[in-house]
């Protein structure tokens, strides 16, 4: 009887430990040597100016490298830098985008957070996220659509505490700013690695760190259009430290997962992940083209 117990346990571990098969996915471990790898697997490094962050500040290649990890041997991460000295000419913003395809399903991402400056003095209200989004065509657009991490770890938008914040978004203008969305706060020090997990599915959108439900959204905040797969790492207007010494901020990603119309959880998550490692797939995208085609313009 205890030998057939045994058996059925590791046939059950073993049934849980093969994740439900989802034809159509995404993944990408950031194994890339350079950043020309890195735009052959669709991904855009912003250059150009605008919304969000410091009027005037610059995008570009030079925020963005891949690099490897110094805590695990053969492994290789995507990095983020932002370097400000206070002013807007000698401010520097990071942005990596993937293409605008991507719409209900699951959304996954391993990323270490940073709760203070890399150089330079510690304070500026600087933004580290992971999100997908749609591009505002015009103030209220009713077809912008947004599902969003955003970290602030020394606070800032009238608040000094640190917090990560869980949005799921309806629309916005940028300018005044009048934003219509729902917003989750988990306050705290988050410095360090986190796995992020964000469903949509059914007109309900739920936000997960590192296996815990923090928020389920719903109703008119929900996303109506394929959006684009987003990392950036920002300083927010009227936030900065004054003019002086520069200071540096990274913010680091490890993979990136999402699977097409499909719920998973996040163990599940992980259970795939796992997989598409052990496979040697260092990249997958089954996930097809909007239809049509959307332009993926890495610029909000």
């Amino acid at each position: 009887m205890k030998a057939v117990l045994a058996l059925w346990v590791v046939a059950l571990l073993c049934a849980c430990a093969v994740p439900a098969p989802t034809a159509q996915t995404f993944f990408d471990d950031f194994s890339q040597s350079n950043l020309a790898a890195l735009a052959q697997g669709g991904w855009t490094v912003r250059s150009k100016a605008g919304h969000p962050g410091i009027a005037g500040a610059s995008w570009g290649d030079k925020a963005i490298a891949l690099i490897d990890d110094p805590q695990q041997a053969g492994n290789r991460l995507l990095r983020l830098s932002a370097r400000t000295d206070g002013t807007q000419a000698g401010t520097q913003q990071a942005q990596v985008c993937h293409a605008r395809k991507y719409f209900e399903g699951t959304y996954a991402a391993r990323v270490r957070f940073s709760d203070a400056p890399v150089r330079g003095p510690d304070g500026d209200v600087v933004v580290q996220t992971f999100y997908s989004v749609s591009p505002l065509r015009f103030d209220f657009d009713p077809e912008y659509s947004e599902l969003d991490w955003e970290y602030l770890p020394n606070g800032g938008w009238g608040d000094a505490r640190p917090r990560l914040y869980g949005v799921t978004w309806q629309t916005v203008r940028i300018e005044p700013w009048s934003a219509h969305n729902q917003p989750h706060e988990r306050f705290g020090e988050l410095g360090g690695w986190h796995v992020l997990v964000m469903q949509a599915g059914a007109g309900r959108t739920r936000f997960y760190l590192d296996g815990e439900l923090l928020a389920e959204h719903g109703g008119r905040n929900y996303p109506v259009v394929p959006m684009s797969i987003n990392f950036n790492l920002w300083f927010s207007p009227g936030g900065l430290l004054p003019a002086g010494t520069q200071r540096v901020y990274e913010h680091d990603v490890d993979w990136v997962y999402h699977a097409r119309n499909v719920l998973q959880s996040p163990t599940e998550v992980t259970i795939a992940v796992q997989a598409l490692r052990r496979s040697g797939a260092a990249f997958a995208d089954s996930v097809p083209a909007a239809t049509p085609p959307l332009a993926s313009s890495c610029d909000f």
